[in-house]
Protein backbone atom coordinates (compact mmCIF):
# COMPACT_ATOMS: atom_id res chain seq x y z
CA UNK A 1 0.00 0.00 0.00
CA UNK A 2 1.62 3.45 -1.13
CA UNK A 3 0.45 6.52 0.61
CA UNK A 4 0.56 9.61 -0.86
CA UNK A 5 0.55 13.20 0.81
CA UNK A 6 0.74 16.38 -0.67
CA UNK A 7 1.29 20.09 0.92
CA UNK A 8 2.34 23.49 -0.47
CA UNK A 9 -0.98 24.39 -1.20
CA UNK A 10 -2.56 28.08 -0.30
CA UNK A 11 -3.21 31.39 -1.81
CA UNK A 12 -1.63 33.27 -4.20
CA UNK A 13 -1.89 35.98 -5.90
CA UNK A 14 -1.72 36.08 -9.41
CA UNK A 15 1.47 35.88 -11.56
CA UNK A 16 2.90 34.45 -8.08
CA UNK A 17 4.29 30.90 -7.44
CA UNK A 18 3.77 28.59 -5.58
CA UNK A 19 5.77 24.47 -5.05
CA UNK A 20 3.98 21.24 -4.01
CA UNK A 21 5.02 18.34 -2.21
CA UNK A 22 4.03 15.14 -2.28
CA UNK A 23 5.75 12.90 0.20
CA UNK A 24 5.35 8.84 -0.59
CA UNK A 25 5.66 6.09 1.92
CA UNK A 26 4.83 2.39 1.74
CA UNK A 27 5.73 1.35 -1.62
CA UNK A 28 8.97 1.71 -3.71
CA UNK A 29 9.35 4.86 -5.07
CA UNK A 30 12.06 4.68 -7.49
CA UNK A 31 10.09 2.53 -9.32
CA UNK A 32 6.82 4.23 -9.93
CA UNK A 33 5.85 6.87 -12.55
CA UNK A 34 4.44 10.31 -11.11
CA UNK A 35 1.96 12.45 -11.80
CA UNK A 36 -0.17 15.31 -10.72
CA UNK A 37 -3.87 16.23 -11.36
CA UNK A 38 -6.36 19.07 -10.33
CA UNK A 39 -10.21 19.49 -10.25
CA UNK A 40 -11.71 22.58 -9.75
CA UNK A 41 -15.59 23.07 -8.47
CA UNK A 42 -17.87 21.73 -11.05
CA UNK A 43 -14.93 20.19 -13.13
CA UNK A 44 -13.34 16.78 -14.01
CA UNK A 45 -10.25 16.10 -12.50
CA UNK A 46 -7.37 16.93 -15.50
CA UNK A 47 -3.81 16.03 -15.98
CA UNK A 48 -1.34 18.70 -15.07
CA UNK A 49 2.27 16.65 -15.43
CA UNK A 50 3.89 13.70 -15.17
CA UNK A 51 7.37 12.31 -14.77
CA UNK A 52 8.61 8.60 -15.25
CA UNK A 53 11.03 6.93 -12.43
CA UNK A 54 14.31 8.44 -13.50
CA UNK A 55 12.97 11.75 -14.55
CA UNK A 56 14.70 11.32 -17.62
CA UNK A 57 11.20 12.05 -19.24
CA UNK A 58 8.57 14.63 -18.30
CA UNK A 59 4.91 15.93 -19.56
CA UNK A 60 2.83 18.33 -19.51
CA UNK A 61 -0.46 19.84 -20.17
CA UNK A 62 -0.75 22.48 -22.68
CA UNK A 63 -2.08 24.98 -20.28
CA UNK A 64 0.96 24.86 -17.97
CA UNK A 65 4.02 24.09 -20.25
CA UNK A 66 6.20 27.08 -19.83
CA UNK A 67 4.56 27.99 -16.07
CA UNK A 68 4.95 24.59 -13.92
CA UNK A 69 7.72 21.94 -13.72
CA UNK A 70 7.61 18.75 -12.47
CA UNK A 71 10.55 17.27 -10.90
CA UNK A 72 11.27 14.28 -8.15
CA UNK A 73 13.73 13.47 -5.72
CA UNK A 74 13.85 9.44 -5.04
CA UNK A 75 16.53 9.39 -2.12
CA UNK A 76 13.48 11.48 -0.49
CA UNK A 77 10.57 9.66 -1.86
CA UNK A 78 8.59 13.23 -2.87
CA UNK A 79 7.50 14.75 -5.99
CA UNK A 80 7.50 17.98 -6.70
CA UNK A 81 5.34 20.96 -8.83
CA UNK A 82 7.03 24.15 -9.57
CA UNK A 83 3.95 26.51 -10.42
CA UNK A 84 4.93 29.80 -12.16
CA UNK A 85 3.21 32.52 -13.23
CA UNK A 86 -0.12 31.34 -11.78
CA UNK A 87 -3.31 32.49 -12.97
CA UNK A 88 -7.01 32.70 -10.85
CA UNK A 89 -7.88 29.62 -13.85
CA UNK A 90 -5.27 27.75 -11.84
CA UNK A 91 -7.38 27.27 -8.99
CA UNK A 92 -7.88 23.63 -7.91
CA UNK A 93 -7.66 21.35 -5.65
CA UNK A 94 -4.25 19.46 -6.75
CA UNK A 95 -3.56 15.75 -6.61
CA UNK A 96 -0.51 13.58 -6.19
CA UNK A 97 -0.37 10.19 -8.21
CA UNK A 98 1.41 7.21 -8.54
CA UNK A 99 1.81 4.44 -10.89
CA UNK A 100 2.62 0.95 -10.44
CA UNK A 101 4.04 -1.05 -13.29
CA UNK A 102 4.64 1.97 -15.64
CA UNK A 103 7.58 3.71 -14.07
CA UNK A 104 9.29 3.97 -17.35
CA UNK A 105 6.32 5.62 -18.95
CA UNK A 106 4.72 9.18 -18.91
CA UNK A 107 1.27 8.62 -17.65
CA UNK A 108 -1.08 11.36 -18.46
CA UNK A 109 -4.74 9.46 -17.76
CA UNK A 110 -6.76 9.65 -14.37
CA UNK A 111 -7.17 5.62 -14.79
CA UNK A 112 -4.03 4.76 -15.34
CA UNK A 113 -2.71 5.77 -12.08
CA UNK A 114 -3.55 3.36 -9.06
CA UNK A 115 -2.73 5.59 -5.87
CA UNK A 116 -3.87 8.84 -4.95
CA UNK A 117 -3.19 11.76 -2.12
CA UNK A 118 -5.72 13.71 -0.38
CA UNK A 119 -5.11 16.65 -2.18
CA UNK A 120 -3.82 20.11 -1.69
CA UNK A 121 -6.21 23.53 -2.60
CA UNK A 122 -4.50 25.94 -4.38
CA UNK A 123 -5.97 29.66 -5.07
CA UNK A 124 -4.94 32.02 -6.93
CA UNK A 125 -6.65 35.34 -6.99
CA UNK A 126 -6.58 38.33 -9.59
Amino acid sequence: QVQLVESGGGLVQAGGSLRLSCAASGGTFNSYAMGWFRQAPGKEREFVASINRSSSSTYYADFVKGRFTISRDNAKNTVYLQMNSMKPEDTAVYYCASAIGRGWAVVTTVPQYDYWGQGTQVTVSS
